[in-house]
């Protein structure tokens, strides 16, 4: 990552990625079991401070004519060092457009209630690393709930990463967390063996695509 980083590579594969996940989108609108579905699609800092940044995801939803309302960009919380009042300006245009955000790994970074209070956020991912060792783990549980609280109390969405068995996700589940991602629900999966398995009727679905 760092060499593809270094050789400015980062940003060419990082909007690939966005515009076939669009393409994506655009694709599952057309099939009635799948058109409700979202994605997440994890992005660099070096795209997030691009100077056309905003033009360029605008550009990548009109030629794919995917719903940017069901688009959410995941960004982890040390991207938000380099300059975060241009980061904030940034979201708040594409949030504006209907596409919502998510900070992955969460907990691990650099987590501050002031910066919480000031992204347009719609979602925080619980790091793996207070779910695996749930339930044996009083600390992991405290901090997980106390991750909880906050994102209720700020109206966010939360979602537990690596949950991969059922005592993993009762512990989470009687805290809250109503929502979970990982091995349990299922693994990563080419996006045809996806498509030709999902069951709309599942009471979770599986992890996300990738």
């Amino acid at each position: 990552m760092e060499r593809l980083q270094r050789c400015g590579l980062i940003e060419q594969i990082d909007l690939l990625t966005l515009r076939q996940g669009c393409e994506l989108l655009a694709r599952w609108a057309r099939l009635p079991k799948m058109a409700y579905l979202s994605l997440a699609i994890n992005i660099s800092a070096r795209l997030l401070y691009k100077d056309d940044f905003v033009d360029l995801i605008e550009q990548i939803l009109l030629d794919t004519k995917a719903c940017p309302q069901l688009l959410k960009l995941e960004i982890t919380e040390s991207l938000l060092l380099n300059d975060k009042d241009k980061a904030v300006l940034r979201m708040q245009a594409l949030r504006a457009m209907g596409i919502r955000f998510s900070i992955d790994d969460f907990g691990t970074g650099y987590s501050s209630m002031a910066y919480l209070q000031q992204l347009p956020l719609d979602q925080l991912k619980i790091d793996q690393s207070f779910v695996r060792d749930l339930p044996d783990n009083y600390s992991s549980q405290v901090i997980v709930r106390a991750i909880l609280a906050m994102a209720q109390s700020l109206d966010l969405e939360v979602i537990a990463e690596g949950v991969e068995d059922q005592l993993q996700r009762q512990t989470l589940s009687d805290s809250n967390c109503k929502h979970f991602q990982g091995y349990l629900f299922g693994r990563p999966m080419e996006v045809e063996a996806f498509e030709s398995t999902w069951m709309p009727i599942m009471e979770v679905p599986p992890a996300a695509v990738r």
